[in-house]
């Protein structure tokens, strides 16, 4: 027998061993029963505390990454707003200065066109002037063609009693030297090259030569026994003239007196010798003033005509650097061009990066989110789950408390 005293009255009394130990049996069950649901409970408050401290202080960390991120991002942007704005301000200055070069040197362009046809027109009016200036020495010259005509007859005559050379020395002398004093009008004296003519004329024009013929002289007194004709006389010209480096070559000449071709006038006969004519004494002036104003008139040209290459060279030089500025400029422009889209891809791939990242920190909130959901919809059912003896425990305490 075992004795046992009532907790409520204190009064003893006795039970048997099977009724103690079915007593016993029932404290130590409910005791047990009450330390677990205890237990349970604890742990399951302890763990939902840390539950919230981890969601807690992962929120704030993923707050605080996400607003450093974010802060990153917002910097890149700026620093991306400013390069666009840099290179919006280079594109700008760069097609500024462009537009700025091209036209000056447009203006340049127009300046030396408007001086080429200055130039031109110029030329035109001096061109002009000298036609007007040689159309009327040409009158003039036809008017004494025409009064060497009307004195044929007496000139032939009166070059009976002297030579055709000295009669040409005085025509030139009186005619000529005074509108030409510096020029060179002498008997040709040199015979080393084992001939010579009978007279050379040069002139020279701001120190350049621009006309020298060889005269050879031909009369019909000089001719006694046999008969000749212009032509047997034109090889030893043409000879002479290159020995002596003259441009013309002229045969005044007496000979062949019936001939109508030679008593026509100024007879070329280039076709044979270069520059070569032939003409009769009273043509002796006039071709002379006709090749010198023809040689002159050339030579104006010559000079016309290189200043005009000059000027068209300066124009080519002129567009040669243009285009290499422009090639240059442009190849600047390219390579600025080609870093400002790698910048530009850069900053994309930054942005691409921190979007990564912030789908991350996104999918590591709702991980965090299902969790919580997961530790909210935690049950006793769920935890004794497969564990008939935990089920049993709580089945039989749940029970005693109804």
């Amino acid at each position: 027998m075992k004795e046992l005293i009532c907790p409520h009255c204190k009064t003893p009394f006795s039970v048997d061993d099977a009724d103690y130990a079915l007593l016993l049996s029932q404290v130590k069950n409910r005791e047990f029963h009450d330390e677990v649901h205890r237990r349970v409970e604890e742990l399951h408050a302890q763990w939902k505390s840390e539950q919230q401290v981890a969601s807690l202080q992962t929120a704030g960390r993923y707050q605080q990454e996400l607003n450093r991120r974010d802060q990153a991002l917002q910097q890149k942007q700026s620093e991306v707003q400013q390069l666009q704005e840099r290179l919006r301000t280079i594109d700008q200055v760069k097609s500024a200065q462009m537009q700025t070069a091209l036209l000056e040197k447009d203006s340049e362009i127009s300046q030396l066109k408007a001086q080429a046809q200055l130039a031109l027109s110029q030329a035109q009016v001096r061109e002009n002037g000298l036609k007007e200036k040689y159309e009327s020495q040409l009158r003039l010259a036809q008017e004494q063609v025409a009064y060497y005509k009307d004195m044929k007859t007496r000139l032939s005559t009166k070059m009976v009693g002297e030579t055709l050379e000295i009669h040409c020395s005085t025509l030139f002398n009186q005619l000529l030297r005074p509108m030409m004093p510096n020029a060179y009008f002498e008997k040709d004296n040199d015979a080393t090259t084992g001939s010579k003519g009978d007279f050379i004329f040069r002139d020279t024009d701001q120190g350049q030569e621009y006309i020298s013929i060889m005269f050879e002289m031909k009369n019909e007194m000089d001719v006694t026994a046999t008969k000749h004709k212009n032509e047997d006389f034109f090889q030893k010209l043409d000879k002479d003239r290159r020995e002596k480096h003259c441009e013309f070559a002229v045969l005044v000449s007496l000979l062949e007196p019936e001939s109508e071709l030679y008593n026509g006038g100024i007879v070329d006969v280039s076709y044979r010798y270069e520059k070569m004519y032939v003409i009769r004494p009273q043509f002796f002036i006039p071709l002379i003033t006709l090749l010198v104003q023809t040689s002159k008139k050339s030579i104006e040209y010559q000079r016309q005509l290189a200043i005009a290459k000059s000027q068209s060279l300066d124009v080519t030089k002129f567009e040669e650097q243009l285009l290499d500025f422009k090639d240059k400029f442009g190849r600047n422009y390219r390579i600025a061009s080609e870093k400002f889209q790698t910048a530009i891809r850069e900053i994309d791939n930054s942005i691409q990066h921190l979007q990564k990242i912030k789908e991350a920190l996104i999918g590591s909130e709702n991980n965090l989110r299902l969790a919580n959901d997961k530790a909210e919809a935690l049950t006793i059912k769920r935890l004794t789950r497969g564990n008939p003896t935990m089920k049993e425990l709580f089945k039989a305490n749940t029970e005693s408390e109804e």
